[in-house]
């Protein structure tokens, strides 16, 4: 662990984790290293530190440097929750999940997460017969995480009555639905709304009290993009018949997008991570002003 980031955890200070998943296989080569390092400076921006956590060397590593984060390329197994102890064994680059991230976070004492979109259930479920790692791990760690609500590629109702049945609240962040990704509208009902990061830090810090886990807090996008669920069925149809299936979906579904909606989804994709971060780092610095 970066002593910044454990000299902060012991004073109670604001620590933000941050996933590489999404540098190394949410954007094109080359790319993900400046969104993740974008990343951290939203959350320094908002008076936290940023914790951005992967597997290297044999070792589980909580704060990256820039050169460090190059590592984390096409190539890097994409760890959850069940990955972890094989990636330090066998020496693999891992990059994390959300719930790989949220696993680690748990065990170092890390209350708050950015991500772009959380995974969840799968369309068409149980054919596949595919539900995120994410779920279970947000279900049993007393994390808050910011994000652009559930990834639009998969079945968003089902993932919030999932939620539901796992006792995970989720809120909006100034909305009364569950935002798409992309879209900020036509999600779900959210649980309950917040009108700001202290209310947020508020209702984080209460839930825990009671013996509760993981928030799910759902922004939605500055810009949103509401004419992609197109090319969503479209690029879900190009994996299904490319054969393409299990944790190689989203980077498919991602590169897809990115290539036939001429680059927009993904400026909205590099703007939204920017976005959360900086709300988790203000949500982050607001609960620890109160402690």
């Amino acid at each position: 662990m970066a002593k910044e980031i454990g000299d902060a955890i012991a004073d109670g200070g604001p620590v933000v984790a941050l996933e590489t998943t999404l540098i190394a296989h949410g954007f094109p080569p080359g790319e993900g290293v400046e969104v993740g390092m974008e990343s951290e400076r939203h959350v320094r921006a908002a008076g936290a530190i940023p914790a951005t956590i992967g597997v290297l060397g044999g070792h589980i590593r909580i704060g990256l440097q820039e050169d460090e984060l190059a590592l984390f390329d096409a190539s890097a197994r994409k760890i959850g929750p069940r990955d972890l102890a094989v990636a330090v064994e066998q020496r693999a680059v891992g990059a994390t999940t959300v719930g790989g991230t949220l696993a680690v976070a748990r065990a170092a004492g890390i209350s708050f997460m950015a991500t772009g979109g959380l995974g969840g259930v799968h369309r068409g479920f149980p054919d596949p017969p595919d539900v995120s790692a994410d779920l279970g791990q947000l279900a049993k760690t007393p994390a808050l995480v910011v994000s652009a609500g559930v990834k639009s590629l998969l079945d968003v109702p089902a993932t919030a009555e999932l939620l539901e049945t796992l006792g995970v609240p989720v809120l909006g962040f100034r909305t009364d639905t569950l935002p798409l990704f992309y879209a900020a509208a036509g999600g779900p009902p959210v649980s309950a709304r917040v009108e700001s990061a202290e209310e947020a830090a508020r209702v984080a810090r209460a839930h825990w009290h009671l013996g509760g886990g993981g928030i799910l807090l759902g922004r939605p996008p500055d810009e949103p993009l509401d004419d992609v669920e197109p090319l969503i069925e479209a690029a879900l149809g190009a994996a299904l018949q490319a054969g393409v299936h299990g944790q190689a979906v989203t980077p498919f579904i991602l590169s897809y997008l990115h290539r036939e909606s001429g680059g927009r989804t993904q400026r909205a994709n590099k703007d939204l991570v920017a976005q959360n971060a900086r709300l988790a780092g203000e949500i982050a610095t607001s609960s620890s002003a109160r402690s």
